[in-house]
């Protein structure tokens, strides 16, 4: 009499995922802005790949950038030509034209 060769049991699912590989982050040379219409500021960032964009009055009153083409770029932060990461918070600090 012979025997049956021993069954092997099938695989379970694995309930746990393969790890995920770390996310790379993206990093981008900060374009000058300083001098620019609000607008084309907030475009060119965007341009370079830099979405995370704040704004302020650099004049201290606390208004809001309502139309952007009616402002300018006085200071921005981080400094143009430097090296950050695209999801960088960049703040453009803006004043009416003509102030």
């Amino acid at each position: 009499m012979s025997t049956p060769p021993p069954s092997t049991p099938p695989a379970a699912p694995s309930s746990s995922k393969p790890p995920t590989p770390p996310q790379e982050s993206r990093s981008a040379v900060v374009p000058n802005v300083v001098g620019v219409n609000h607008q084309l500021a907030q475009d060119t960032m965007q341009a370079a790949g830099f979405f995370y964009l704040t704004e302020e009055d650099a004049t201290g009153q606390g208004r809001l950038l309502v139309s952007d083409r009616n402002w300018v770029v006085v200071t921005q932060s981080p400094e143009a030509g430097t090296t950050a990461a695209v999801d960088s918070k960049i703040l453009l600090r803006s004043k009416k034209i003509g102030e």
